[in-house]
C-alpha cells in the first residue's frame, strides 16, 4: 500500500502524476503548488477535493489561485522573507482573522466627511512605493505588541517622498488617478479606510512580507491611490518612466473590508461620519 504521507521532496514521476489528478478536477499547476504549501506535502485526492468545494462555497467571487494565495496566511510558517529587524522573527505573525481585532483596535472611531468620494465601487486601488517589512515605530508595535522603539529616521526617505509626491501630483491633474493618500496612521490598513469610507475595500497582500508588517507598519514613502480601469494601462506606463515602484492591491467595494478573502466586516463598524 502506498504511504499516505508522502513528503513533497517525492520524484518527478509522484509529482506529474499528481499534476494530472489536479488538472481533472479543475486545479491548475499554479493553484496546486499554493496546495502543496498548504497542506505541506504532496495533497490526496481528498484533500484537494475537499479545497475545491471550500473555494466553490465561498471563495468563488475571485479565482481558485488567488483566493489559496489567501489561505496561505491561515497556516503557521518558520520564516518570513523580510528585511526587517532580526527580533522581528520572535513576533509571531498573526493570522488574518486575528487581524480584525487589531484592525478594530486601531482604527475604530475613525472619522471621513459627509462628501462622496471621488471614484466609485469597482475601482482599481494600488500602492505605490516599496512594499515595507518593517512594523517598528507604529500604532501597532505600540498598542499591540507594546514595543517601545526609538523614531524611525525619515531623513533618507525625504527626496524620495518629494519624487513620488510630484509624480503623483501630476498623475492626478493630468485625471489618471482619481485620488491618493500617503500611508501613515493605523498603516496601509487605517490609510485605505481614510481614503475609501464610507466605500470599503478588497485586497490581498504580497506572499513575501509579514501580513502585519504589510497592513499595519507605518514607514514613510508609501502613498495609496485610486484608479479607472479605463486609466490603469496608461497610468501603469507612466509610473513605469518614473522608474517607480507599485502593487496592485485590489478593487473598492460596496461599505465592506475583505483582506486576503476573509471578511472584517463592514466599514461602519470602524467609523463615524464627521457633520
Amino acid at each position: 500500500m502506498p504511504d499516505a504521507r508522502r513528503s513533497s521532496t517525492s520524484s518527478m514521476t509522484e509529482q506529474k502524476i499528481d499534476y494530472e489528478q489536479a488538472e481533472a478536477l479543475g486545479i491548475s499547476h499554479e493553484a496546486y503548488d499554493e496546495v502543496l504549501d498548504i497542506v505541506g506535502r504532496i495533497p490526496t485526492i481528498e484533500e484537494l477535493s475537499t479545497l475545491l468545494a471550500m473555494w466553490e462555497s465561498n471563495g468563488k467571487q475571485q479565482s481558485l489561485y488567488g483566493w489559496l494565495r489567501g489561505q496561505r496566511h491561515t497556516v503557521e510558517r518558520d520564516e518570513y522573507l523580510y528585511s526587517g529587524k532580526a527580533d522581528h522573527k520572535s513576533i509571531r505573525e498573526p493570522k488574518v482573522k486575528e487581524c480584525v481585532e487589531i484592525g478594530h483596535s486601531l482604527c475604530k472611531g475613525l472619522t471621513f466627511g459627509t462628501e462622496s468620494p471621488a471614484f466609485s465601487t469597482g475601482t482599481l486601488l494600488y500602492m505605490v512605493g516599496n512594499v515595507s517589512t518593517e512594523f517598528a515605530d507604529s500604532e501597532y508595535s505600540r498598542r499591540c505588541l507594546h514595543l517601545v522603539e526609538e523614531p524611525m529616521a525619515t531623513g533618507g526617505h525625504d527626496e524620495d517622498c518629494q519624487y513620488i509626491e510630484m509624480i503623483l501630483a501630476a498623475l492626478q491633474n493630468s485625471g489618471l488617478t482619481t485620488a491618493g493618500t500617503s500611508i501613515g496612521k493605523g498603516g496601509l490598513f487605517g490609510s485605505l479606510l481614510r481614503l475609501t469610507a464610507p466605500l470599503g475595500y478588497d485586497i490581498l497582500s504580497p506572499r513575501e512580507v509579514r501580513l502585519d508588517a504589510f497592513l499595519f507598519g507605518e514607514e514613510p514613502g508609501r502613498y495609496l491611490v485610486a484608479v479607472a480601469d479605463s486609466q490603469d494601462d496608461t497610468f501603469l506606463l507612466k509610473l513605469g518612466e518614473a522608474r517607480l515602484n507599485c502593487c496592485f492591491l485590489g478593487r473598492t467595494t460596496k461599505n465592506r473590508l475583505m483582506v486576503d478573502g476573509y471578511d472584517f466586516g463592514p466599514v461602519a463598524e470602524y467609523t463615524t461620519i464627521s457633520r
